[in-house]
């Protein structure tokens, strides 16, 4: 249907002629409501983005001198995001006189990493960086 029958029609019926893609030949146009078509595309586009961030890893801080009992219940957080398929960043940051003790603070990542008891792999290896360590968790 030409153009322009197309608009006429729109006008009669009290529609809208709203433009779903011009990158075909012949454009494609459909006869609606243009808010509710924008209400609906934006909807769209919000669901989207909320599934990006769901993929976007989770991260958790460990300190230096952190009680069992923290460390326990940071392990079951970590086991919660594992069990939803997310990625899992474990930090554990260095402050002041802590950098001075570098061993101490990467064998204390290590205990902590076999806390975890759900099956997981490391996508990422214990790494340092300037505050501290860092390594990346997956489900197995």
């Amino acid at each position: 249907m030409p153009y322009e029958e197309a608009v006429l029609k729109a006008k009669e019926q009290g529609l809208d002629l709203v433009e779903i893609t011009k990158k075909t030949t012949p454009p494609i146009y459909k006869l609606g409501d243009y808010s509710k078509i924008k209400y609906e595309r934006e909807k769209k586009e919000k669901l989207q983005k909320f599934k990006e961030r769901q993929n976007a890893p989770k991260s958790i801080r460990i300190g230096f001198n952190e009680s069992s009992h923290d460390l326990l219940t940071k392990v079951k957080k970590i086991e919660e995001f594992l069990e939803d398929d997310r990625m899992v960043n474990i930090e554990m940051r260095l402050r002041g006189r802590e950098k001075a003790h570098i061993d101490l603070a990467k064998s204390r990542l290590e205990t902590f990493l076999t806390l975890i008891q759900m099956p997981h792999k490391v996508i990422q290896p214990l790494k340092k960086y300037p505050q501290g360590f860092i390594v990346t968790l997956k489900k197995y």
